[in-house]
């Protein structure tokens, strides 16, 4: 967020903490993207704020809740105030159990368990989601639309449009309820076990789609996964990630370089030929 978003998003989320009687008189700011993840204390709270119009912060609540009654080991919303949304001042803020880190890195094959038990309880819950191909077609329209993505030059603007069209029809279909990002980025190693988090990218594809997210240890102890299924989706899930980092409102810290980087990577994966110098 920039700066004067961001003041204002960490008063929206004191204000509501302070409102519903949890003492935030000390604030963290754990990550800063296009949402906020704030740690309150002393009530130790995970606040996460989002401007009203980029949030799906209802849904992400509701699948929390129940993806929890099926057992899925998930980050739980806030025990001591009623699980939902609260809006203030442009903001949307939703209030989740801190989780303390061990500070170690989640093995792969416990990364993998925890990954196949959030996948089993998402087959046990019924809720609307998009297809891993809708997002597929948004990183699509960034890279094919200049206004979008100014700075992207146009050999590697059609390569990653090629790219990412040829590698969804592989993904293309039914497929069940997914996480849609679980990366170890929204893994946690606690001292209760493997937590996920961060549900909004919550999507419908094949489980090989989730897994392109995490290592590739991960991938190869996931019991049942198509390897050749996977392979298709870590050059997919690569295509996308670079799309979203030339795009002209990116807020990733240090998009641009990692754009550059990850572009290479999709030519590696595609054979393609040498580098235009984005």
């Amino acid at each position: 967020m920039r700066a004067d978003q961001r003041t204002r998003a960490v008063e929206a989320a004191v204000g509501i903490a302070a409102s519903l009687g949890l003492d935030a008189e000390d604030v963290t700011v754990l990550n800063d993207s296009n949402k906020l993840a704030l740690r309150l204390l002393p009530c130790d709270v995970l606040a996460r704020v989002a401007p009203v119009a980029e949030q799906v912060a209802e849904f992400e609540v509701d699948l929390a809740q129940r993806l929890r009654a099926a057992g899925a080991p998930v980050a739980a919303p806030d025990p001591r105030v009623g699980p939902r949304a609260y809006e203030k001042d442009g903001f949307v803020v939703t209030l989740w159990t801190y989780y303390e880190s061990v500070g170690e890195p989640v093995a792969p094959a416990a990364y993998a368990d925890a990954l196949a038990r959030l996948h089993a309880g998402m087959r046990a819950v019924d809720m609307a989601a998009p297809h891993c191909t809708d997002r597929v077609a948004e990183a699509v329209q960034i890279v094919e639309d200049r206004a979008l993505s100014p700075e992207l030059a146009d050999v590697d603007r059609q390569l990653l449009a090629d790219t990412l069209r040829s590698a969804a029809r592989r993904v293309a279909g039914t497929g069940q309820l997914l996480h849609g990002e679980p990366h170890p980025g929204n893994v946690l190693n606690t001292r209760d076990g493997v937590v996920f988090i961060d549900l909004e990218t919550c999507c419908r594809g094949p489980v090989e789609f989730d897994l392109a997210h995490a290592p590739e240890e991960v991938g190869a102890a996931y019991p049942g996964a198509d390897a050749g299924l996977l392979r298709e989706c870590r050059v997919l899930v690569t295509a996308m990630v670079t799309a979203w980092r030339w795009d002209r409102n990116d807020q990733f810290p240090d998009g641009r370089r990692m754009g550059r980087e990850w572009l290479e990577r999709v030519r590696a994966a595609v054979g393609a030929g040498p580098a235009s110098g984005a």
